[in-house]
């Protein structure tokens, strides 16, 4: 992919001594330069070299500096501005006079003195003429190539499968753009800058060698859905689960975010750039920031249903190609120099528009947050088999009261599935009628159950095989920044219980080889709790606080990434250890 310079094409005008004409030049040139002295100072009184290239639509022929002997007779009067030109300079090259040739000659002003109608080439080159200092701008994307990324992101969007039913239609940001394009310029390969990540989705990609379009990366990061399935929301209870076989999906679940509405994307041609250890020359390196941000860990990407059954109401009911749609779109602003320069002063109707999604901001991470919880609140008359249907049963919050509530169980240690949660764990001793947590162990079935009476409560019989549960009193422990589950306690089948946890304020700033984080979501059991607890968001790095931390058994691979600050670590067929989530505690 060409690299667009990103300094302005500058033409100075310093003053230059004019050399005096000599006494070979053609008849009607002396004639012109004796009737038009009068116009020397709108004329050829300064000569304007030209730096750098001419804009892309005025092109100058190569022009001789040093002109051998001029012909005595021509057959065409030249311009007088054209005749004061350094003396030496041909007036005829077969009766016609470029434009390019003109313009080297006599500068932008003398063009003015030929061309009876120069507005439009006025307009063009006062881009190029700065009558007065400018910061430094950045070259945005071709059109093409934002048409492409835009249409095929949309494109992409509108056949989701299963049907999305409040995926938004999406349109291009310049503000975004112009934070893609200076990242791209960084050449770094990673998610960034920091400060900006917490309030946009991110997408990056890099090649070397042959030319790729954008939209070959875009649809390589779609590709991913080969990888991912879709939970439904019956299994999002209360959080949805992480399904993905392959190494990794957000690249593609950013691109389906039913709510990210807008898209800005740079490309940068990078001289070299460490890419994974290896150091690659001319990456081309494409980024592409995305708003409002998706990704957010336990949701879906979308809402699946009828496309347009669930559009904001802001969409007025608008739907286009399966899309949320209305008509006043951003990316129909006209943009007057969108080819050559991104002003770096903010336009005040853009910068507007750039903050909006920074005031809805607040409410997306509460959202996230309560998905984000492994404690579930239950009611006296909770029944194990009624609360945990395909997703994972490990901790539940009991109200005060249950004591003397009708609901029922059966068995003693060992509980029949349709048993109250609470009313057990009071039968068995680990709470009182003030309530607390419980922890649960499914067990397979068991082929009768005994009555007993415990604690106040009296428990049924049941001859009947059936599946059991067994219960335990949940423990709060305090941690260091570096303690890991697998120092805590390790995954072992069926499964494990981990105390409820404290961490300590500022683990973001405990150096890797004391406090390493592997993994996304997942992630593998040597990592530090507490600094993995602030990398998913479950706690600010400010003041600490409670996690409930759940082992799991162990990935294939952990793949790494940037959140709040902490930087994750890839790791790849891990030897030994298991694996674990993290979770939010209510307060």
């Amino acid at each position: 992919m060409e690299r667009r310079d990103s300094r302005h094409t500058q033409v100075r005008t310093p003053p230059v001594a004019l050399v005096p004409l000599v006494p070979q030049l053609p008849a009607p040139c002396r004639q012109v330069m004796a009737m038009s002295r009068d116009r020397q100072r709108s004329g050829c009184t300064r000569s304007e070299p030209v730096s750098g290239a001419l804009p892309p639509t005025i092109r100058a022929p190569p022009v001789a500096l040093e002109h051998p002997a001029v012909p005595q007779e021509t057959s065409l009067p030249c311009h007088p501005s054209f005749c004061y030109w350094r003396g030496a300079m041909s007036c005829i090259l077969n009766g016609i006079i470029p434009l390019g040739l003109v313009l080297l000659a006599c500068g932008a002003q003398s063009l003015f003195l030929i061309l009876p109608n120069v507005t439009h080439f006025e307009k063009l080159l006062s881009k190029y003429q700065q009558d007065e200092p400018h910061s430094r701008a950045r070259r945005a994307i071709p059109k093409s190539d934002k048409e492409e990324i835009l249409m095929l992101h949309n494109k992409l969007r509108g056949q989701v499968y299963p049907p999305a039913s409040n995926m938004e239609y999406m349109t291009w940001d310049e503000e975004l753009a112009k934070s893609a394009a200076a990242w791209a310029h960084e050449c770094i390969w990673e998610h960034g800058p920091t400060s900006l990540l917490v309030s946009i989705g991110q997408n990056l990609a890099v090649h070397w060698g042959r030319y790729r379009s954008p939209g070959f990366h875009v649809q390589s990061w779609y590709d991913e859905v080969k990888d991912y399935t879709y939970p439904y929301p019956h299994e999002c209870n209360p959080w949805c689960p992480e399904r993905c076989s392959g190494a990794m999906c957000t690249h593609y679940t950013q691109i389906v975010w039913a709510t990210t509405s807008k898209v800005g994307c740079a490309v940068n041609t990078c001289q070299r750039m460490n890419v994974w250890g290896d150091v690659w020359e001319n990456a081309v390196y494409l980024v592409c920031n995305y708003s409002p941000k998706g990704n957010w860990i336990g949701e879906a990407p979308y809402r699946t249903g009828r496309p347009c059954s669930e559009c904001p109401p802001s969409y007025g009911g608008g739907c286009k190609n399966n899309l949320c749609y209305r008509e006043e779109t951003y990316d129909q602003k006209p943009e007057t120099d969108e080819m050559n320069e991104v002003e770096t002063a903010p336009v005040a109707e853009e910068k507007h528009v750039w903050v909006q999604p920074r005031v809805i901001r607040p409410a997306k991470p509460k959202k996230s947050s309560a998905l984000n919880y492994m404690t579930q609140v239950v009611r006296c008359d909770t029944k194990l088999k009624d609360k945990c249907k395909g997703s994972t049963c490990n901790r539940y919050q009991c109200p005060a009261g249950c004591l003397n509530n009708k609901a029922k169980i059966f068995g003693t240690l060992f509980y029949e599935s349709s048993s109250s949660i609470c009313r057990a764990a009071i039968h068995y001793g680990i709470l009182d009628d003030r309530g607390g947590l419980v922890d649960i162990t499914r067990n397979g079935k068991v082929p009768f159950f005994v009555k007993s009476e415990r604690n106040g409560v009296e428990s049924l019989s049941k001859y009947k095989a059936s599946s059991s549960f067994t219960v335990s009193k949940v423990k709060v422990q305090d941690l260091d920044c570096y303690t890991t589950v697998a120092q805590l306690c390790p995954f072992e089948k069926p499964g494990t219980h981990c105390p409820r946890v404290h961490c300590p304020a500022h683990c973001k700033d405990e150096p890797s080889y004391w406090a390493p984080v592997f993994g996304t979501n997942i992630y593998s059991d040597t990592s530090s709790i507490c600094k993995t607890a602030v990398h998913a968001g479950v706690i600010r790095n400010e003041s600490g606080g409670y996690v409930d931390v759940m082992p799991v058994d162990k990935k294939k691979t952990y793949v790494g990434s940037l959140r709040n600050g902490v930087q994750s670590e890839s790791l790849k067929t891990p030897q030994d250890g298991k694996a674990f989530r993290i979770f939010a505690v209510r307060q």
